[in-house]
């Protein structure tokens, strides 16, 4: 198994970030200052394989009244199907229990066909589909069952 090294966004390393999740959901691009306001609401993570980068995650805890934990795993293509994605959701799934989730959910770009066939062989169904205003391309929430 690949050897991964897991990361907290800190300043230092909030454009990794941001250059993970911009270059998987191109749609929705987000500003240093939208990453920088994640970071104070979710739990966002980026991944490592030596000196490279790998992917990044989100996790949104559950709300103060609900048990609901929102799981996001991004892994930059040339990294996919080699372990790291299975590494990075168990860790990333571990978190949002620690944070009292009992439900988790996942959003997917429809587009990555790769990230929704990762999310689907994991036991998530597809629960909605939709499309922000002014994009083109729909995302896809799913649920662990």
């Amino acid at each position: 198994m690949i050897g991964v090294r897991f990361e907290t966004v800190t300043e230092s390393t909030l454009e990794a970030w941001r250059r993970v999740h911009n270059e998987i959901i191109p749609v929705s691009p987000l500003s240093t200052d939208e990453v920088r306001e994640r970071m104070g609401r979710n739990r966002l993570q980026v991944a490592w394989v030596g000196d490279v980068l790998v992917g990044c995650s989100t996790v949104r805890p559950p709300l103060a009244d609900a048990r609901t934990a929102t799981v996001i795993v991004r892994v930059l293509p040339p990294h996919r199907r080699q372990g790291i994605g299975s590494q990075f959701y168990e860790r990333e799934l571990a978190a949002a229990r620690d944070l009292g989730a009992e439900v988790i959910m996942t959003v997917v770009l429809e587009s990555n066909t790769d990230g929704l066939h990762f999310a689907l062989s994991r036991g998530f169904v597809e629960v909605d589909r939709y499309v922000l205003d002014g994009d083109d391309v729909g995302y896809v929430e799913l649920r662990l069952v």
